[in-house]
């Protein structure tokens, strides 16, 4: 059996979910079952993996916690923002009191901006077709 306790959270963002589990530990990062150095070789951009960490980096635990991502659906920029949810849940079920730090950070708000859909009679969600006078 484990010795350490696991937290885990769930985060969503536009059309992606993410599953975050910690374990305190030396700061090892595991997405979707692959190890990664940092957040930035998944992510492909610093600023994309900055704020998906940014609930680690705002409760003083970057480096100090083992992160294990299950991350599925959407683009990076959704997943970033599911994990980022995620990772701030986590973290509250691990220690109560990282919720009001999180909370003034605005990272326990789930993000409800979603794509709008495409309506008939139009070329996108709200783009109609050109008009012609003549």
């Amino acid at each position: 059996m484990m010795d350490k306790a696991i937290f885990n959270g769930l985060g969503r963002r536009k059309t992606s979910v993410a599953r975050v589990y910690i374990v305190s530990g030396n700061g090892k990062l595991t997405i979707n079952d692959k190890i990664f150095a940092s957040a930035e070789e998944y992510f492909k951009d610093r600023v994309r993996a900055r704020h998906a960490f940014e609930p680690l980096v705002v409760t003083n635990n970057d480096g100090k916690l083992d992160v294990f991502v299950r991350v599925e659906g959407g683009g990076l920029s959704g997943q970033a923002g599911a994990v980022r949810l995620a990772l701030a849940r986590a973290l509250i079920k691990m220690d109560t009191s990282f919720k009001p730090v999180l909370k003034s950070h605005g990272m326990l708000s789930r993000d409800p901006r979603m794509v709008e859909r495409k309506k008939y009679g139009l070329r996108k969600a709200r783009r109609a077709p050109q008009y012609s006078k003549r």
